[in-house]
């Protein structure tokens, strides 16, 4: 009998594709090629996917979870809609923790995958108290929190497949791998996967500027940086203002037909800012996820 695929093993194998016109004077006059990897095109919407899967299924093959568990996580969104998917496929039951002050776009998809979703005020601390509570849960006997901010698990899922993907598409040519900062997990994964084949590529963070929110992109407090941060493996950090992130995710939608979320276009101005003192330079960046799940917050009129 012909064994078919299941949705969760559609992750991974993301398209990656060549900008065209936002380069610019820093593109081809140059020598350089900017690069998109295509994250949104997973089965749930984003890079978030191959984390969540990750996550889930090493903790299934060491015993700690089994089907029919509670699992408990804090997310800004995309984690939480992923493991929301991951969770429906193999049998878990997800409780979602999230601050109120995020798109309506992605409650909507994690109660959509049957999750049950925790708002809490954005007031009282944002992600760092929902991470707090998520623990607390845990504490109580009410599930087992998988925790992406210390789980090797994430990055091993960028190790094992984002980055060799990388590698595999530009043919060893990559020469800087540019990444929003939330998590870590993408770009911690991918750096120790692409400095494993050639130590000489770059490795570029964007974090936000002063003042600025932008979903996705985080600079943590030092009590809450994650567990699986390893600030040795970025060579380069770029601040990101909101509204330059802003700008270039309604540029990338409407120029290069790519609709990728404001995260994504965070790490795209940052790219570009690499690009502006590189010559023949193979640039890749993710696209960690679609922009239709900001819709609502007027991003893109």
């Amino acid at each position: 009998m012909k064994k078919y695929l299941t949705i969760e093993d559609t992750i991974g194998a993301t398209p990656l594709v060549r900008l065209q016109r936002i380069p610019g004077e820093f593109g081809e006059r140059r020598g350089n090629v900017i690069l998109a990897k295509l994250e949104g095109n997973n089965p749930a919407g984003s890079v978030k996917d191959r984390a969540a899967s990750s996550m889930i299924r090493q903790a299934e093959a060491r015993g700690d979870i089994k089907p029919g568990d509670t699992l408990i996580e804090a997310t800004s969104g995309n984690t939480g809609i992923a493991l929301a998917m991951t969770a429906a496929v193999r049998g878990y039951k997800m409780i979602l923790i999230m601050p109120d002050n995020l798109s309506v776009e992605r409650r909507a998809s994690m109660t959509a995958y049957g999750a049950q979703l925790i708002l809490t005020r954005a007031d009282q601390g944002g992600m760092e108290y929902a991470r707090d509570l998520a623990l607390k849960m845990q504490a109580e006997g009410k599930g087992k929190v998988l925790d992406q901010f210390a789980n090797d698990d994430n990055p091993l899922a960028h190790v094992q497949g984002t980055g060799p993907e990388i590698w595999e598409q530009t043919d060893g040519r990559v020469t800087h791998f540019v990444s929003a900062m939330g998590t870590t997990g993408t770009i911690m994964g991918v750096a120790s996967y692409l400095h494993s084949k050639n130590p000489a590529v770059r490795i570029v963070g964007a974090q936000p500027a002063e003042g600025s929110q932008i979903p996705g992109i985080r600079k943590w407090p030092e009590e809450y940086q994650p567990k699986i941060y390893r600030p040795e493996k970025v060579d380069e950090f770029e601040l990101i203002s909101q509204a330059e992130a802003e700008h270039m995710a309604r540029r990338l939608a409407a120029e290069e037909g790519i609709f990728g979320g404001i995260s994504s276009a965070g790490a795209l101005v940052a790219a570009m800012r690499v690009a502006a003192r590189a010559e023949n330079a193979t640039i890749v960046f993710i696209v960690c996820d679609r922009g239709d799940r900001y819709l609502s917050t007027g991003v893109f009129n």
